[in-house]
């Protein structure tokens, strides 16, 4: 598949939107179990991303996920600042303007193992770990319907983030009272794997 400029575009595009638009309700979880600015901090991580998309989806498919990388570092701070821009740039660095499912699977599996280092975390401790696994054992399955199964997996598996107690994080603070709300952090990731969904349907 070639990721040509026009798709660039569309996939900043349609990332950001998603996470801008969801901004309130990400606060509002994070306000359960966090410091309640992850709402806040995203949308001006990713407003900075959408005011840049044509510059950004200029540049070569790799070359732009690592540029969408370093603007989260530099603008959403907190926690997530560095997670989701270390997501972004290890994908940049494996990622060329033509990508298969394969390529994509383990470039994908790379920058998990790159947001684990960061955030010295696993899969069950109430992160976007928990999204982001099960999410790439559908892209490495491969099959017909990927889009929609890549939707239906996020949300199941933000979902189960709400009965676990979060082992890192702010979150990690609560103890058991972080049982029985969804993790910000996996819900932000649940939003960006459905735009890319959208994207891809648009592809096809």
């Amino acid at each position: 598949m070639m990721i040509d400029r026009e798709t660039r575009k569309r996939l900043i595009v349609a990332i950001a939107n998603r996470v801008i638009a969801s901004a309130d309700e990400l606060t509002d979880l994070d306000r359960a179990i966090g410091d309640g600015d992850h709402g806040t901090n995203m949308r001006r991580g990713f407003e900075a991303v959408l005011a840049a998309a044509d510059e950004l989806s200029a540049k070569s498919f790799g070359e732009s996920l690592r540029a969408v990388g370093t603007t989260l570092v530099m603008k959403v701070g907190g926690a997530s600042g560095p997670l989701y821009g270390t997501l972004f740039l290890s994908l940049g660095k494996s990622l060329a303007n033509e990508v298969n499912r394969e390529q994509v699977a383990e470039a994908f599996a790379v920058a998990i193992d790159a947001v684990k280092a960061r955030g010295k975390s696993e899969a069950g401790q109430k992160t976007m770990l928990d999204v982001f696994l099960p999410v790439l054992a559908v892209v490495r399955e491969g099959g017909d319907g990927i889009p929609a199964r890549l939707r239906a997996t996020a949300r199941l598996a933000a979902e189960k983030t709400i009965p676990m107690k979060a082992i890192r994080g702010r979150a990690s603070f609560l103890g058991e009272r972080s049982i029985g709300h969804m993790d910000p952090g996996a819900r932000s990731s649940e939003l960006i794997v459905d735009a890319v969904a959208d994207v891809m349907e648009g592809c096809a």
